[in-house]
């Protein structure tokens, strides 16, 4: 599997300074487009779940700068963070999380109104979202990656913008072999799962009821 590192070079040419950037893509100028690949929302749910007559509004979630971009976040140890060359999430995966847990909640069928914070939604609550991992590592002497994501939610109640409730959810799971297509669907499981616990979390809080 190729993976990208990101230099970025300057380089002076008579008398001229010229700033060259790779665009950490892992691809040559003129080479083929990236693969690009999407994730889907959790559908499923348990069946004695609340519903919810309120409006959620969820906040595109901050995250480190290195996953705060379309690239699909690989490290192989413990302080770098490199990417997968021919390869793209759809969407800078931020905004991605934000879609796929907007999605969730409707699917859930349990709660009034949701929607992007951004839109002016009048909301009962917000849910500010972190997105602190979400990459694919290569422990040593293993060929095939864990993919680790973790997410941080708050709860905040409006107008006063109080935080009420919060959790952290995450997952480690295995991919089952080296392949781009495995990976991402060890990313989908992983991060449904945890949408998953997000929407529960919300629904059955009792902050939302108090």
């Amino acid at each position: 599997m190729m993976i990208a590192n990101c230099p970025t070079r300057r380089a002076v040419l008579l008398g001229i300074v010229a700033l060259t950037a790779s665009g950490c893509s892992g691809l040559e100028i003129g080479g083929p487009a990236p693969q690009l690949y999407t994730l889907s929302p959790k559908s499923t749910f348990p069946p004695d779940l609340p519903t919810i007559a309120l409006q959620l509004g969820v906040d595109r979630p901050s995250s480190p700068a290195a996953l705060a971009t379309t690239r699909i976040a690989v490290a192989r140890g413990p302080f770098t963070i490199d990417y997968y060359a021919g390869a793209r999430w759809i969407d800078e995966a931020p905004d991605m999380v934000q879609r796929l847990l907007i999605e969730s909640f409707e699917n859930s069928k349990r709660i009034v109104g949701v929607g992007r914070e951004s839109v002016s939604l009048r909301s009962d609550f917000v849910i500010q979202v972190e997105l602190r991992e979400f990459q694919a590592r290569y422990n040593e002497g293993t060929e095939a990656p864990v993919v680790q994501v973790r997410i941080n939610a708050k709860l905040v109640r409006m107008p006063q913008r109080r935080i009420v409730a919060t959790t952290t959810v995450e997952r480690s799971l295995p991919s089952s072999d080296n392949r781009m297509t495995s990976i991402v669907a060890t990313f989908d499981e992983a991060l449904g799962k945890v949408l998953r616990d997000i929407v529960v979390w919300t629904l059955t809080s009792e902050a939302l009821r108090g």
